[in-house]
């Protein structure tokens, strides 16, 4: 059996393998919220109300890409959500990729200003990295197309802004607290990197039909 045969789509749509794939993202979103709790609840008291929806960027960006396989899992039921489908898949790419490399980037970040790595910063650096893998994977196989793909950037972009207009964004390492503005600027230049990304995938996936 040749490697490329574990990215083959043929492979990639197995519910044998479409399965165990959704119950690891389902319950990594389940982590990644209550990873959360801390700043959902600093917000919920400290914000306005409406703000809290724009943390927990990481789980919710887990979460799009869990509902993109169930549109897989489950094609005959859900075909007649094919507008849902496509918003969620576009999301999920953006998102998935973005927050997946933006995650790793600010631990190492930290790291490389003087703080410490522990075996949790591993387990994040490792999950974060293959949603950004998965997402990508997987755009042959999805539905979506350039349309649905600007929708999320837009919304990613306006998370981006609403995270540093009003403080809102993931906690950051101690160690990065005083290059908030750089943050800013990395994040916002990854969200249209994450674009282009989805949009090279998404050419790259029709070339191949």
């Amino acid at each position: 059996m040749k490697l490329s045969f574990f990215w083959s789509r043929s492979f990639l749509s197995s519910r044998l393998f479409l399965w165990p794939l959704f119950i690891c993202n389902l319950l990594g979103t389940i982590y990644g919220y209550i990873w959360y709790e801390g700043q959902l609840r600093d917000t919920w008291v400290n914000h306005p109300k409406w703000q809290i929806i724009f943390v927990p960027d990481s789980p919710t960006a887990s979460l799009f890409f869990t509902l993109a396989l169930l549109f897989l899992l489950f094609p005959a039921r859900l075909g007649k959500y094919h507008f849902l489908r496509t918003l969620i898949e576009g999301l999920a790419v953006v998102t998935s990729v973005k927050y997946g490399i933006w995650a790793v980037s600010m631990i190492f970040g930290g790291y490389a200003q003087g703080g410490g790595l522990v075996w949790q910063d591993w387990m994040l650096v490792t999950s974060h990295l293959a949603m950004a893998v998965e997402a990508l994977l997987y755009v042959r196989l999805f539905k979506f197309g350039t349309g649905m793909l600007l929708c999320a950037g837009i919304w990613t972009l306006l998370n981006d802004a609403v995270d540093y207009l009003y403080e809102v964004y993931p906690w950051l390492p101690q160690t990065l607290w005083d290059d908030v503005p750089a943050v800013m600027v990395f994040t916002i230049c990854l969200t249209l990197a994450s674009i282009l990304a989805g949009w090279l995938a998404l050419k790259g996936a029709k070339r191949m039909i």
